[in-house]
């Protein structure tokens, strides 16, 4: 069993004019975003990303929907894997309220399924990672709207850790060649042993690209329970990510190893700069700097405090980077998506 201890950004004048516009759109175009954190430019998205932080809602240019990033055929492309990690929020049955009133044991309402799916057939994914995902009953249900969608995942992994309401899921186009299933997630905290929430995803699937695995977390909410500091809880849990995905590198150190998932945390916060680890090597996690159409980053939106934050992410391991088509990953802002979840999915294309 593994164990954990945890402690506590005029013709003279008209000819000023016009070299003044060519060198502000030159000097635009020399300040290109780095697609993946760690690269030359890291500071200057870090301001970025701060500032879309604190205000991601001040923007109101209508969303881009008449382009959406769907195939050429019915076929898919034999150079290309569409990766999506998606927290479907509550895509289960349990207790709900309608206009603030308890209704009873529901599954996840219809108008929210529809959402999802339509959100989801516009891209048209090969794998999809799922977070709040419920029984297996649940995943079937995800994976038949699915497929009457067009969209054909026959293939699925699910599984979950102490939590057994809210678990985790993966669905593929490509076969999945092996699963890993980690009951040893025990972490020690204010000298009790807990187990880790949802558990973690090991998948490893075969892809016209050649193989990669997959690692699916979704960490501690940031609620307060009464018994336990969320914080540290998250934090316990973002290490046994950490030494997973530390073991799979050691001993298979050619993985190309994909985490994914719902952290619950902000980018620089200690749960994610330790599931990132050393900043360079070959067990360097690379988070890729995802943005929707409007260049904001967030992907959760917390209504109760009116706070939006990046919670979910996709790393990658350093001999992965050449293989993503970055100039069209991207957060999904599609109008469904304020439907479907309180999280945006996150859009990552391999080639």
């Amino acid at each position: 069993m593994r164990s954990l201890t945890y402690r506590r950004n005029a013709p003279r004048f008209l000819g000023a004019f016009v070299l003044g516009l060519a060198a502000l759109f030159s000097s635009c175009e020399e300040k290109q975003d780095s697609p993946w954190e760690g690269a030359s430019v890291a500071e200057e998205t870090s301001a970025i990303q701060d500032a879309a932080d604190a205000s991601p809602a001040e923007s109101s240019e209508p969303v881009d929907t008449e382009t959406p990033q769907l195939r050429d055929t019915d076929t898919p492309a034999a150079n290309e894997v569409r990766f999506v990690s998606y927290n479907v929020k509550n895509w289960l049955t349990m207790d709900r309220y309608v206009d603030r009133k308890p209704v009873g044991s529901k599954p996840k309402p219809e108008s929210e399924r529809d959402a999802a799916v339509t959100l989801l057939a516009r891209v048209d994914p090969d794998i999809i990672g799922l977070c709040e995902i419920g029984t297996k009953k649940d995943l079937a249900d995800f994976q038949t709207r699915l497929k009457e969608a067009g969209i054909d995942l026959p293939h699925s992994h699910h599984t979950g850790g102490v939590d057994d309401t809210r678990r985790l899921a993966i669905l593929s186009r490509y076969p999945i060649t092996s699963t890993v299933v980690r009951d040893e997630l025990n972490y020690e905290l204010d000298g009790r042993t807990r187990g880790m929430g949802r558990g973690i995803l090991d998948a490893s699937i075969e892809t016209p690209i050649g193989p990669l695995r997959f690692l699916g977390a979704h960490l501690k909410s940031k609620r307060e329970i009464p018994d336990a500091d969320q914080e540290l809880m998250r934090r316990a849990e973002a290490h046994l990510l950490r030494s997973t995905a530390d073991q799979i590198i050691s001993e298979e150190p050619d993985t190309r190893l994909v985490v994914h998932g719902d952290m619950n945390d902000t980018r620089q916060s200690s749960a994610i700069r330790t599931i990132r680890g050393p900043r360079d090597g070959p067990k360097s996690l690379k988070m890729a700097y995802l943005r929707d159409s409007r260049g904001d980053t967030w992907t959760h939106f917390w209504s109760y405090q009116d706070v939006y934050s990046r919670f979910d992410y996709v790393f990658v391991t350093p001999n992965l980077l050449d293989s993503v088509r970055w100039d069209d990953c991207r957060v999904l802002d599609d109008p469904e998506w304020a439907e479907a979840s309180d999280h945006r999915a996150l859009l990552v294309i391999f080639e």
